[in-house]
C-alpha cells in the first residue's frame, strides 16, 4: 500500500535530491526519502540489537560468582589490571 504524503525540505535537501534523481541514483524524490526512512529504521534495529546484547553481557557478568570480580581501588589504574587480567586469560 502507498500513502500520499507531502514533506517540506531545505533547498539544500531538495537539490541534493534533485540531483541524485537526474544522476539516476534514485528513480525520484519519494524513493529518496523512502531510502532514507529505511535505512533509519536499519540502524535503529542495530542500535537496538547491540543495546541488548550490552544487558546480556551485563547481566551474564553479574551473575559471575564474587571471588571472579577485579577488584577496584581508586587508586589503582583499573584499565591496567583489565588489561592484565584479560592478558593473563588468553595466555599473553
Amino acid at each position: 500500500m502507498t500513502v500520499k504524503t507531502t514533506v517540506s525540505s531545505t533547498d539544500r535537501h531538495h537539490e541534493y535530491a534533485a540531483r541524485k534523481v537526474a544522476e539516476g541514483v534514485f528513480a525520484s524524490v519519494s524513493s529518496i526519502v523512502a531510502a532514507g526512512i529505511e535505512q533509519m529504521m536499519h540502524d535503529e534495529a542495530e542500535r537496538e540489537a547491540a543495546l541488548e546484547a550490552m544487558k546480556d553481557t551485563i547481566r551474564a557478568r553479574m551473575e559471575l560468582p564474587r571471588e571472579s570480580w577485579i577488584e577496584f581501588d581508586a587508586a589503582d589504574d583499573v584499565f591496567e589490571r583489565a588489561r592484565a587480567h584479560l592478558a593473563s586469560k588468553s595466555g599473553k
